[in-house]
């Protein structure tokens, strides 16, 4: 008999703060949660719910700042984000485009609304995730993905309407572009009120369920907008209903046991490592962004 993952925990919406002057967001759980063990290997979640942002010609975002040991994943769901970082790696992500910046062994980099979008406005829905990285791969050089939405493969379920696009990992036969240095899936599912989606994924793995938009229900737990639900990591399936048109985000992935030690931008595995970052950084070892 398949044996079903279980929702041990639902997360409800958390408030809001900016990050920057261009990011709105709810942290939606971070590494300094009780909830680590069924976290890993991913670090933190920030969703910027859609917001209107007038037309300006200020430049908004996140000004120059350090990473090192984990990896950057921003999902633009609606809207325009540049990024350039001290590796070189850089450019623009539009409505359905990831970023993926593998800090490694350590960049400062920048995040800003494109100029088109901040001259025109609009509404504006971004979702950040950090990834951790195993210890061997901690200092690994610094690696820049830029993934279009055409770049992603689209699985249309039977009922012909409910869409996963794969940002990472696999769904069937289906892969990601996308390349990581540990297993993951991500998904982003639309589907109308009463699709369903069956998800099959490894025993021992740990699996989150974000409603971005509307609501759905997993046995007879119910997620509403905004509500993350925590997976046990026993078990291989899920099934997924959806009470009324909606967007899911599915993360799963194998979790990393190792010491974990953060501070700030910098996720290590030990103090030292940590002490070594801050200093590296000081010293302008992990490079600067030329104006």
């Amino acid at each position: 008999m398949v044996q079903e993952k279980q929702i041990i925990k639902i997360v409800l919406p958390r408030e809001k703060h900016w990050v920057g002057d261009g990011f709105y967001v709810s942290s939606i759980f971070s590494m300094h949660s009780e909830d680590n063990k069924h976290i890993s290997p991913f670090l933190l979640l920030d969703h910027a719910a859609p917001k209107f942002f007038p037309p300006t010609d200020q430049k908004l975002g996140v000004g120059e700042h350090p990473h090192r040991g984990f990896e950057t994943v921003t999902m633009a769901i609606k809207g325009e984000v540049e990024h350039r970082d001290s590796s070189g790696g850089g450019g623009k992500i539009s409505t359905g485009g990831v970023q993926w910046m593998t800090a490694g062994s350590g960049v400062v980099h920048d995040e800003f609304h494109s100029r088109d979008f901040a001259e025109k406005g609009g509404e504006f829905e971004m979702v950040q995730l950090w990834v951790n990285l195993p210890a061997k791969h901690k200092m690994t050089k610094p690696r820049y993905q830029s993934l279009d939405k055409k770049d992603f493969p689209i699985v249309r379920l039977q009922d012909g309407t409910t869409k996963v696009k794969i940002i990472a990992g696999n769904f069937g036969s289906s892969f990601s572009p996308a390349e990581t240095f540990t297993k993951i899936n991500i998904y982003e599912v639309e589907g109308h009120q009463n699709s369903e989606v069956k998800l099959n994924f490894d025993d021992g793995t740990n699996t989150l369920i974000l409603q971005l938009a509307g609501s759905s229900f997993i046995g007879d737990q119910h997620l509403d907008k905004g509500d993350l639900g925590i997976f046990d990591r026993n078990g291989v399936s899920i099934n997924l209903k959806t009470a009324e048109d909606s967007k899911i985000l599915i993360l799963n992935g194998e979790p990393i046991e190792e010491p974990l030690e953060a501070y700030g931008p910098f996720v290590m595995n030990t103090r030292e490592e940590l002490m070594d970052a801050f200093r590296d950084f000081q010293e302008g070892n992990m490079g600067s962004l030329a104006e």
